[in-house]
């Protein structure tokens, strides 16, 4: 999968180091070398990770406009040395010039990781597939499971009917003969579709819902 990045910096040597390694972890660099022009762009359009050299003229209001609107991609900051007071800014990574290619290979790898992982929290992947809801005393109920996450299901039901709120959901994932199952709440209802949070599920479950979830993901 490609992730998008934009690396706002006029230090040519130190963009063609990220790019090359930012190239090999699959994620396209948008180089900007004006801040006006950067922001605009940002304004307009949403990047996965966001690099900013601080030797740069009007970068720490740059930084500061950014903090001020909650932006939650990653944030890498490059800078020399005697541009400290900037690195507090709201930066998940900071790189000291001149670049290495071991420090960018080891941050921007975890940047990418980062990026991945906060994707895959809240990925919600399609389907439309059998599950089973049981509650109260041995009270069942078939379904279709309409999209899955990591953190709960969308089920359709057949009729509108009152369930409780606090129920168990069962499917087998597809392509597979996983089946999962989880202590779930119902969050929302709209006729015969419920949105239920998952409350408990087994670790070995959790982590085949994870595997199976970031498999149907990163394929795209």
């Amino acid at each position: 999968m490609t992730l998008s990045s934009m690396l706002v910096s006029r230090d040519w040597p130190e963009i063609s180091v990220l790019e090359c390694i930012l190239g090999g972890l699959h994620v396209r660099v948008d180089v900007e070398t004006e801040i006006e022009r950067a922001s605009t762009k940002l304004a307009k359009s949403k990047v996965d990770a966001l690099i900013v050299d601080c030797d740069l003229d009007g970068s720490a209001k740059f930084l500061r406009g950014i903090k001020e609107e909650a932006n939650t991609v990653p944030l890498l900051i490059i800078g020399s040395a005697r541009r400290k007071e900037l690195k507090s800014a709201c930066a998940s990574f900071v790189f000291e010039k001149p670049i290495s290619v071991e420090q960018a290979v080891h941050k921007l790898s975890a940047a990418r990781n980062l990026i991945l992982d906060g994707r895959l929290r809240y990925h919600r992947q399609l389907l439309d597939i059998p599950a089973h809801i049981s509650y109260g005393r041995r009270k069942r109920r078939d379904a279709h499971l309409v999209n899955l996450s990591q953190g709960g299901v969308a089920i359709r039901m057949r009729d509108a009917i009152n369930l409780p709120s606090a129920l168990r959901v069962r499917f087998t994932l597809p392509g597979s003969n996983l089946r999962l199952g989880a202590q779930g709440q119902v969050v929302w209802s709209r006729q015969q579709t419920l949105g239920i949070r998952f409350l408990q599920m087994t670790e070995r479950n959790a982590r085949n819902l994870q595997l199976w979830l970031a498999t149907q993901y990163l394929v795209k």
